[in-house]
This record gives structure tokens, sequence and C-alpha cells, in this order.
């Protein structure tokens, strides 16, 4: 034990000499390059006497680093994430002017701005020097890592494993925002996705398979009902609610809170998190207690609460933050870069990339990347039974530049090696863990409506109703989640992306989320009835359904019910839709299921629009100012991937044993009692709420029965006792979950499937 102490304190004190060697060699080379730097008195010094000089700067540097820049960082936490990360070059170059200061005799000067420079520089050569000599010392690797943790490990239970890596494992969840199966598939065969390549090579490794989102394929809806279990009532990214005259965004900290609130009230569940879970970078906190950059939270106040508190544990580190910072400046060059050479090149389809756009990439590809990776192995170090963590990089990536484009490509090279930092130290932390990697969404490529046809959605609808139409077509915003991000980083409100609010009640309200439009009309009571659209406007339910640029609408008909209309004067009852045939063929299987489950939402637009699909290219048109898009019906955007360790029961038959369940409890259900809904048969992996009913048995399969939830689910930080928020009925200090015993499923009646043409398995 002694001799292990001596050892790691000898491999810390070499550590420590060879970094401070690093930054004064870098010190004497700055000042011999740069012409308002110097080490030397104005009679100049000998070789030994600059040396020195360096030497106690390098120190001075390094110290002041170490003891003062946490407590900087920590206090300038009440400044917006984005500002703290311009304040990064500035703050450094500070630390190094006082630094220099600190030499005896005055031997130390530089400029100002000469000083940020030489501060990055010498920031860059510690860490590469400090993490060349950790990679060599595990214990020092992990302790400098798990420096990155939103929390301290202090207070946690002692058992977590220990040293052998025993008890239960941990589950992380890594969702990759957008990256739907076939992309996967093919960034992985391509050679892009190296670790993700391995996994599926591995025999022993992973399992990979499609599962279809409902109607509303957009993260909003999926993330909800995966973190929480239910997204009923979520008609799409934003929808108009009318007894409140709002618009709900997914993206708006007021909504998502909202959103939360209303799944925990239906599900009676904190969430998926609530047993010893981290949330990070998520829309929804999950029930999480640790939580960094989580959107429902990031309004409220409170120890932990504040979205932008996620930052300290990433930016307290200067190298870190030097690194970031220098990676966010190269990344606005590559995109301006990018899309000026598209703009060169006419490549078509394309949409506008100026204005704040390359900063709005760089803030999710750089920063929100690195501090949610570095959250998530401060977890993992932390031995928190369950953390989900979302990396939206390649979805803001594809929305602009095609989710096939050399640009989106190098992004998933990019969160390939993110994943592959995970696993590394996932096989280095006290305990064993689990990786699960998810989506929550595709993305279908296809030129904008606007672009196609010369003029928005709100437009056609507007002419439609014979309501007079701006000669030039005004293009929707795109419904950026990293855009609001960025706002809600910034301190900024988040706007709906509409008029509406300026709008006459009289007018349609128009919402667009992806190739799904949603149309309201405010001044109607409840949701309008197509006779009631008819009367008033003749014309508008005939010119949208023909146009090419749509596929079908969805509206209430007083004599026939819910009804779909589609071209050439198509209309089907809802209770008679057909994958096979009529308007929704083309848009294949589980089509018309996820049109009728979304009719039956209380906010359901008096009119839904989905826009065409051609199966030939896998197309669509987005009513967003987006080439690559997601929201509605039609192509990869429904199709997201779940991939799993071999060791976690198969997805299937996780569905197939809740399918029995269901139709034994229908069948002794006495009348008028109500039961669950049966699993769709023969449907495979349907809708994000079977995602979150099979990743709930997967945390218990891995730690076994629970102990009850506690309520803070909803709050995401509070005492075990707290009771649930008010409007949860019934629900109190008493009213938490307990998750029953694990029953084993019976053993599957059917073999494996082999692996298709791809690799995968289905």
């Amino acid at each position: 034990m002694a001799d292990g102490k001596w050892r790691r304190a000898g491999a810390t004190l070499i550590r420590v000499i060879a970094v401070w060697a690093a930054s004064a060699l870098t010190l004497l080379a700055l000042a011999g390059i740069l012409p308002d730097f110097r080490l030397q008195s104005d009679d100049g010094d000998t070789i030994t006497r600059t040396a020195f000089t360096a030497a106690w700067g390098a120190g001075a540097f390094g110290l002041l680093s170490a003891l003062v820049w946490p407590v900087l960082v920590r206090a300038l936490l009440i400044v917006p994430a984005l500002v703290l990360g311009a304040l990064v070059f500035f703050l450094n170059g500070s630390l190094l002017l006082i630094a220099l200061r600190l030499i005896p005799d005055g031997r130390g000067d530089a400029a100002p701005e000469t000083a940020v420079v030489v501060a990055a520089v010498m920031s860059a050569v510690a860490s590469a020097t400090s993490t060349a000599f950790a990679v060599r010392d595990d214990d020092a690797y992990r302790r400098r890592l798990s420096r990155l943790a939103y929390r301290r490990r202090r207070g946690r239970p002692a058992d977590q494993g220990g040293p052998g890596r025993e008890g239960p494992p941990g589950t992380v969840f890594i969702q990759l925002d957008g990256v739907g199966h076939d992309a996967l598939v093919a960034a992985a065969a391509a050679g892009l996705m190296p670790t993700v390549a391995g996994w599926l090579a591995d025999s022993s490794g992973h399992r990979l398979t499609p599962w279809r989102t409902d109607w509303s394929s957009q993260t909003g809806a999926s993330q909800l009902a995966i973190l929480h279990g239910s997204n009923h009532d979520v008609p799409a990214f934003r929808w108009y609610e009318k007894e409140t005259r709002t618009v709900m965004v997914s993206s708006r900290p007021a909504s998502a809170l909202e959103m939360q609130r209303r799944a925990i009230e239906r599900t009676r569940d904190g969430g998926l998190l609530t047993i010893d879970g981290a949330s990070r970078g998520n829309l929804f906190s999950g029930g999480a207690g640790q939580l960094a950059l989580v959107l429902s939270m990031a309004a409220r106040r409170g120890k932990g609460s504040r979205s932008r508190a996620g930052y300290f544990a990433y930016f307290s580190d200067p190298a870190n933050a030097t690194r970031t910072a220098l990676s966010f400046v190269a990344e606005v060059v590559r995109e301006i870069g990018q899309s000026t050479r598209a703009r060169a090149r006419k490549v078509t389809p394309r949409v506008k990339r100026g204005g704040l756009y390359p900063f709005i990439r760089a803030f999710a590809t750089v920063v929100e990347r690195d501090v949610v990776v570095a959250a998530v192995l401060g977890d993992l170090f932390a031995g928190r039974t369950a953390v989900y963590a979302d990396l939206v990089a390649y979805d803001e990536v594809a929305h602009h530049s095609g989710p096939h484009s050399r640009d989106a490509e190098k992004v998933l090279e990019r969160l390939d090696r993110s994943l592959a930092l995970i696993a590394k130290i996932a096989d280095r932390t006290p305990r064993a863990y689990r990786i699960v990697l998810l989506s929550d969404h595709g993305q279908s490529p296809g030129e904008t409506f606007a672009g196609k046809y010369g003029l928005t959605l709100k437009d056609l609808v507007r002419a439609g109703s014979g309501l007079p139409v701006p000669r030039r077509a005004q293009r929707t915003r795109s419904a950026s989640e990293a855009r609001d991000a960025v706002r809600i980083a910034l301190h900024r409100p988040v706007e709906g992306g509409v008029d509406e609010q300026a709008a006459k009640l009289s007018d349609p309200i128009v919402l667009a989320s992806g190739n799904l439009g949603l149309i309201s009309f405010p001044d109607i009571g409840g949701r309008a009835s197509r006779e009631q659209i008819d009367r008033r406007h003749p014309a508008l339910l005939s010119t949208l359904a023909n146009h090419p640029g749509i596929g079908f609408l969805l509206v209430r008909s007083e004599e026939h019910g819910s009804v779909v209309l589609g071209p050439g004067g198509a209309e089907v009852p809802i209770a008679e839709l057909s994958d096979e045939e009529g308007p929704l063929a083309v848009f294949g299987a589980g089509a018309a299921d996820a049109v009728r489950r979304t009719d039956t939402f209380p906010h359901v637009a008096d009119i839904m629009v989905n826009s065409m699909y051609d199966p030939g290219t896998g197309t669509v048109h987005a009513f967003e100012e987006q080439i690559g898009s997601h929201g509605g019906l039609g192509g990869e955007q429904s199709r997201p991937f779940l991939l799993w360790p071999r060791g976690l029961t198969d997805p299937l038959d996780i569905m197939a044993a809740e399918s029995a369940e269901s139709a034994e409890s229908a069948e002794s259900a006495e009348p008028g009692e109500s039961v669950s809904a049966p699993v769709p048969p023969g449907g495979g992996l349907v809708g994000a709420e079977a995602v979150h009913r099979v990743l709930t048995r997967w945390l218990q399969e891995s730690s076994g029965p629970q102990v009850p939830v506690r309520a803070e689910g909803f709050a995401g930080a509070g005492p075990v006792d707290e009771p649930f928020p008010p409007g949860v009925p019934g629900a109190g200090p008493t009213a938490a979950r307990t998750a029953q015993a694990i029953q084993p499923l019976p053993p599957p009646n059917r073999q494996d499937p082999a692996p298709d043409a791809t690799g995968t398995t289905a």
C-alpha cells in the first residue's frame, strides 16, 4: 500500500516537472518569435538567466491556472455560456500577464494581445504534455478526466463495483441526434465510424435494429417518450393551442417544461433516469438528479438546475477551454469555406448558410459536444447507474448541408471519435458500463417546398383562403434545436418562429415542423371541421390536397369523422386507412396507424399537412429552410436505430412478451375495465414509447428490482421524499413508482436472424 502511494507520488512529480519544462521551453521559443514578448532585461541576459526567467514565468502561470482559473469560471457562471467561451482567451491572457509581473526584476513583459496568443499556446502545450504522460498512467488518466465531472464523487456510495468492477453494471445511452439507421450503416461500412463498425463486426458485441417513429418524427416527440414514457398530444415540433392562444415550441424552455409535466401526469412516472441518473444535453430531464444543458430545466433556479451550470465542469480547465475555443473558431472557418464552395459549385439543393449560422453550427458541433462528452466521462467516474446524453452535431449540419453530404460525413467521423473516447474510459472506470447507442429520428433529403415551388406553405394557405399573398415568398425559419440552444445560452428568448401573435384571429396560423405542416383557425373554437373550413374558404382544402408538393391532409369531418384527403379528390375515412393503397401507400408500413394515433390528440391541428414523398429518391419537401429534414412521414426520417450490447434482451422479445401480457389482461378484464394498449403485431419496434419500455427493461436487467423512485423526476433535484409538483393528480410523497421484480422472458422460439448485406440484423 505504502509503496503504491510513493510510486503514484513519484509519477505525479515527474509529470509536473515535465509539464513545467515543456511550458518553459514554449515560453523561450515564443519570446524569440514574437516581437512584443520578452523574458530579458533591457540590457540582455545570459542564456541561463533567461531560462530561469522562463521557468519562473511558466511555474507562476501554471499555479495561477490551477488555483485561480476554477474560481474565475465559477464566478462567471452568471455570464451567458457563449460569452464565457469568448472570454476564455481574455482570461487566459490576463493570467499570463499577472504571471509575468511576478517574475523578479521585471524581466517578463508582453503586449496584451500577444499575451492572449502566448497563453493559448502554453495551455495547449501543457495539456498535450500532461495527457501524454497520463496515458501511460491509468490512475492519473482517470484522475484527470474525473475532474470534468459536474458533481464530485464525494458523497457517492462506496460500493460501486470496486477495483474488480464487481456489482451491477451501469448503462450509458448515447443519442446521435438525427442519425438514421441507413445513414449509420452506410457510415460504418464506408469507414467513417470505425468504433461503430467494430461493435457491429464483433459477434459478441452489439446488435443493431431500426425502429419506427410516430408521425411526428422529431426530437421533441421522440425524446419526450424515450425519457418520460409518453408523447401523447405532441403533434409536431411546434403547435398552436387555442385555449391559451399560444404556440408550443419543443425547443422553448417553458414549452419543454410543460411537455415534461404533462408526460409525468399521464404516466405517473418520474422518468427513465429517476434511479441515480444523469441527463446531459437533452430537451428533457428524464427524472435525473444530475443535469447539464437540459432545456426543460434551463429557466429553473436552484443548485444543479440551470442549464449553463454544466459548462463549469469543462471550462474550469483552462487547457480544455482553450482547445474548445480554438476548435470553435476552426469550425466557423470550416463552415464558411464549405458554404462558399457549395455556392461556387452551384450545388443543389442548397439553402442560405450565412448570418449567425456558422457560429450556431460551431456551438452545436464543438461546444455542446465537448461539454456533453465531458459530463458523461464525469458520470462514468462517479459510477452513476444510468446516463442519457444527446449529441446534436449531425442533426444541425445535415439540416443545412444535407444528410448525405460530405459535411455531414465529417461530423459523423468526429462523433465516432467521441464514442471511442467514452468506450475507452468506460473500460477504466470502477464500475462496468454497457453502452447503448440510439437515435431519435433520421433525416430525409430534398429541396425545400419554397425552393421547389416558389412559395411557402403559408403563402399557399393564404392563396387558397383568398387572402393577400406577398409578392416575395417569405421563407419559414428553420426549427433548429441548436439555434434555440444558442439563444438560451445567450439569455435570449426563444421565438415561436412565426408571426402568429400579430396575426388577426380570422387569419389561419401556419406552422412548420420539417415536412409536416399544421394549420389552425384561432377564431374557431375546438377542432375546426371540414364543413366549417369549406364554408369559410371553399377552395382551401382542394388547393392543398391537389398541390404536387403535398402528399396528404388530415382533417375532421362532421359527417364521416376524420378523413385523409389526397390528390385527385381522394378521400378516405381514417378508420379505413391502409398502408397498401390510397394516399398513404407510398409512405410505407405503419403510416396509417401513426396518422390514426395523432388524430386522437387534443391539440391536433385543424389541418395536418404532410409533404409529398418520392420513394424512388427518398426525398421530401420541407416547409422550412432545410434540405435535410424530419418531422413528418416519408423516408429515412421515420427510421432511426437502436444499437445495444448482446447481453441485453432483444427488443423484439420484450415487445412480444408485452403483447402476450396485454392479450391476457384484455381477456381477464372486467367489462368497462381499461387495459394497456396491445403492442402492434408484426410491426417490430414501433413508436418512441416502445423504445422507453425497452430501455426501462434493460435498466431493470442491469440493476435488478429498484427502490421507489423519488418524485424529483419532475424537478430534476430534491430529496427522496419530495412530493410531485402541483398538477400531478393524486401524486405525493407516497406516489412513487416501484419497479416490479424482473421475471425472466421465455426463450425465444426464433433464431437470431443472420446479418443482411449491410451487416445489420433485424
